[in-house]
């Protein structure tokens, strides 16, 4: 199905998008956790073992994984729907609340008593991370949860307008290979394109969505494939080889410190297009949560049909954005408005 591409010429062009992004609903459906930080700091090593003591100035609770990718969706000013599975407990029980705490709906979330709501715990000791402990379950949602979950996408698509699906995938059960083919089903018949973030295990079961962004060591895991993260030509060799296989019509590789490889493959004669876009120099904080950025920007950008060499750059901008920041934090909308307009006068001299 042919589209009307949009392109960036003018500051006009960006400011326009940037509100159009206000139009738009989005549902985000994975798996979904709490990042807790225990901020200190760190001034001598503890005489019972040679790690650092940490002394705790400051507890933070953080949306996570999949949230984080609707309280992205949510900070550039579009309306995010999240659809996930948490456990029926305490954590659980916060993760809710800061949902509420955001102004983010909670319809979309369902609470099982078989499972934990998943926590990632850091401690950071003089704005370096010095620990993770995960708390989590990892095997796939069972099947009447299974069965839930799937109503209840229905039923939200019965009801709303949805411009784009985001599947976000971390692997901690919640897309398991059937949901994924119902959904990818489901969105054809309400011609909803889908965005996915994949991991490894069900990396080849996203036959025919529209948009993948893999990275490097996801790339390389999920095809099974040995090439050279060094060279371009050799990542270009793996992504086509991705495009063909899954049958996807826009991959975009994400390169860390390289930037981001993306690819579109013609309707009309199946060949397909490379642009690459290098990183900009970042004062690299953490990166942590980046990849949930690129995902919402890219996604965004793919529901109002930006020219794909538009999507990456935007996305790319986005992603370096909140390195520079510790912990998971979503995406400044007018910072990245404002690096939005630097390059588009940059393309102009």
């Amino acid at each position: 199905m042919s589209k009307q591409l949009r392109y960036l010429n003018e500051a006009g062009d960006i400011t326009r998008l940037f509100e159009d992004f206000n139009k738009l609903k989005v549902m985000v459906i994975g798996d979904v956790m709490i990042d807790a930080y225990v901020f200190g700091t760190v001034d001598r090593i503890s005489p019972e073992a040679p790690v650092p003591v940490v002394a705790v100035k400051e507890r933070v609770n953080r949306l996570g994984g999949a949230a984080n990718v609707a309280l992205n969706i949510h900070a550039l000013g579009a309306t995010p729907v999240l659809v996930s599975v948490i456990g029926d407990d305490v954590k659980g029980s916060e993760f809710l609340d800061l949902l509420r705490n955001v102004s983010l709906d909670t319809v979309g979330i369902l609470s099982s008593s078989q499972r934990i709501t998943t926590t990632k715990f850091r401690v950071i000791g003089n704005k370096v991370q010095m620990l993770r402990v995960d708390e989590e379950i990892t095997s796939d949602i069972n099947e009447s949860e299974s069965q839930a979950l799937l109503e209840k996408i229905e039923s939200i698509l019965a009801f709303e307008k949805i411009d784009v699906i985001i599947l976000q995938d971390y692997n901690k059960g919640v897309l398991t290979e059937h949901i994924i083919l119902q959904i990818i089903q489901v969105a054809k018949n309400h011609r909803i394109p889908i965005a996915v973030d994949p991991k490894k295990k069900h990396f080849q079961a996203y036959s025919g969505v529209s948009f993948f962004k893999p990275n490097l060591k996801e790339l390389k895991d999920g095809l099974g494939l040995v090439f050279y993260p060094s060279s371009l030509l050799s990542i270009k060799d793996a992504v086509q080889t991705l495009q063909k296989l899954l049958k996807v019509d826009i991959v975009m590789a994400t390169l860390s410190e390289k930037g981001v490889l993306i690819s579109e493959q013609s309707e009309a004669d199946g060949k397909i297009q490379f642009t690459h876009i290098p990183a900009h120099l970042r004062a690299i904080a953490d990166v942590s949560g980046a990849g949930d950025t690129v995902i919402s920007v890219a996604s965004l950008c793919l529901a109002l049909n930006l020219d794909i060499e538009w999507l990456a750059e935007m996305s790319n901008l986005a992603g370096g954005l909140v390195c520079e920041q510790l912990g998971v934090v979503p995406v400044d909308k007018n910072k990245l408005l404002a690096e939005a307009f630097k390059v588009v006068a940059s393309k102009k001299v």
